[in-house]
């Protein structure tokens, strides 16, 4: 299928709620060491893909820090940041940047971006076209309805030269309003839940849809073999581990964070997701 590249301003975003264990405000539940015989009890809230899969790899790896990694997965993306307010979890790893930036200012959480750890391309996905050129006038675009992907999304249909948005705008924050030029006259419905889009694909609802990378792997579709337009390799929208302001200084945080970053999860990720889930530098915002 042609790709085309779009560069974007976002990532993402998902799991089923089991919320327990450990979740203090301080650095005081990290008194417990390796050097003590025992084991640090870390509770992670998570997406079951690419998420969770990478964690389970990271589990031995923080055991042999002195770390009991406990994993608790979740299906949407509401849940996750209520039980890491709640404190049912230590950390949760399902977002990108410009959502929990978002979360933040809507929620009012005291959260804190612990690290930046992998970035998943958005791909916009077609079961009637195999080629963007094919697209016809007055085409149905579907997306989610979380509105921290809405500019990201704007941004491939951008690039692809299907749209142009109006000058000055922020794509971080561009919604649908910000549409100057449609000369397709794209038809763009954006009010469902992010978990049913790969539903919507496998429906055929529409001519595009566009899935978040963690959805479209439980379909078994590759964004980087599977989608009619996917954006670059260098777009913001990178997944991070969240937690609450002042946990990010705790060893057992700044270990996980470390371990994510270890060849030994860069080579397990390289092999697993061939490109379409990649790790980030460590210094990466």
């Amino acid at each position: 299928m042609k790709k085309i590249l779009g560069f974007a301003t976002t990532v993402l975003l998902t799991a089923a709620l089991a919320a327990c264990g450990t979740g203090s405000n301080s650095s005081s539940s990290d008194s417990t060491t390796a050097s003590s015989g025992e084991n640090t009890k870390l509770v992670v809230g998570a997406s079951v893909t690419p998420h969770a899969e990478i964690l389970e790899q990271a589990k031995p790896l923080l055991a042999e820090e002195g770390i009991d990694l406990e994993i608790k997965t979740f299906d949407d993306y509401i849940l996750p940041n209520k039980a890491l307010e709640n404190g049912d979890i230590d950390a949760n790893y399902f977002q990108h940047i410009p959502y929990l930036n978002k979360q933040i200012a809507d929620n009012g959480y005291d959260f804190v971006n612990a690290g930046a750890i992998h970035i998943e391309p958005m791909g916009l996905y077609s079961q009637r076209i195999d080629d963007i050129a094919d697209l016809a006038d007055g085409a149905t675009v579907i997306t989610s309805n979380s509105e921290s992907d809405w500019g990201r999304i704007l941004t491939i249909l951008q690039d692809a030269d299907l749209i142009t948005l109006k000058d000055g705008v922020d794509t971080e924050t561009a919604t649908f309003d910000d549409i100057a030029e449609n000369p397709k006259n794209l038809v763009f419905k954006h009010d469902i839940d992010p978990s049913l889009l790969a539903t919507a694909y496998q429906n055929d609802e529409a001519d595009l849809v566009a899935i978040n990378a963690n959805f479209a792997f439980g379909i078994d579709l590759n964004p980087v073999d599977d989608s009619v337009l996917l954006e670059a390799d260098n777009s913001p929208y990178v997944n991070v581990i969240a937690v609450r302001k002042g946990d990010e200084n705790t060893d057992k945080i700044k270990k996980l964070v470390e371990v994510l970053h270890s060849d030994e999860i860069k080579d397990f990720v390289d092999q697993e997701w061939q490109g379409s889930v990649k790790i980030v530098d460590a210094d990466a915002q």
